[in-house]
């Protein structure tokens, strides 16, 4: 059944023709229409009960995605490897590859936070995830799209000494050395334009720069610069 507001039904057939599936899909427009409808637009018709089914749906899906490919790996791998995979650097990384925030009705001051805008997007995300399952009770609206992103990614970090994950890979290695945290300082960068990176971060350590970075959060922008401090770090013997 469609929305009673043709402009946004047009609107979410463009979302899921990105996705790849087709029109006459059992879609319940109305569950997929609410996945992406900010709290601050409406305080009860909002993606947060949708965003819980959606965080078991995703977790499921990268486990199941791990089970059909590295099934010689052990329990712990399988962990490490999910928990990149369903952060919400990566959810958000994968909300922006399908132009999401193109569809995300934001009110109030959630239109200009950029600090929250990573997580917006991946509670978004896994929201129009737990519509797509609600619409079928199970996973076939979802797994032909997502399940390629998850293999790539799952390729990617099984390669990564780091797993993609470079504040912890580097905070692991300044706790083993020196007992102490790396200390990121990040600013607002004034004149980033619109999909521009707006922050930059840098890592110190010990009154020394490791590393700098520039991401759309703050999150990415320390990310980006702990990947450049670690990538630095002497060879392991």
């Amino acid at each position: 059944m469609s929305l009673a507001y043709p402009r946004r039904q047009r609107q979410l057939e463009n979302l899921v023709k990105k996705f790849g599936l087709p029109l006459e899909a059992p879609i319940k427009w109305d569950l997929l229409d609410m996945a992406l409808t900010h709290p601050t637009v409406s305080e009860s018709a909002n993606y947060e009960q949708l965003e819980f089914v959606g965080d078991a749906v995703v977790r499921l899906v990268a486990a199941v995605v791990l089970w059909d490919n590295y099934y010689e790996c052990s329990v712990g791998d399988f962990a490490a490897i999910r928990s990149v995979l369903v952060s919400d650097r990566i959810l958000a990384q994968l909300a922006r590859s399908y132009g999401l925030e193109l569809y995300l009705l934001v009110a109030g001051s959630a239109t200009t936070d950029q600090v929250g805008q990573e997580s917006r997007f991946a509670d978004s995300f896994e929201a129009v995830l737990g519509a797509l399952y609600l619409s079928t009770n199970n996973l076939d609206l979802i797994r032909p799209w997502l399940d390629p992103h998850f293999n790539e990614l799952a390729a990617e970090i099984r390669l990564d000494p780091a797993r993609l994950n470079y504040k912890a890979a580097l905070q692991e290695w300044t706790q083993g050395q020196y007992k102490v945290l790396p200390e990121y300082r990040v600013i607002e960068i004034q004149q980033a334009q619109h999909n521009e990176d707006r922050f930059n971060a840098e890592v110190w350590l010990h009154g020394k720069k490791l590393g700098q970075g520039k991401g759309r959060s703050i999150k990415t922008a320390e990310q980006a610069a702990a990947k450049v401090a670690f990538l630095g770090l002497p060879p392991q013997q």
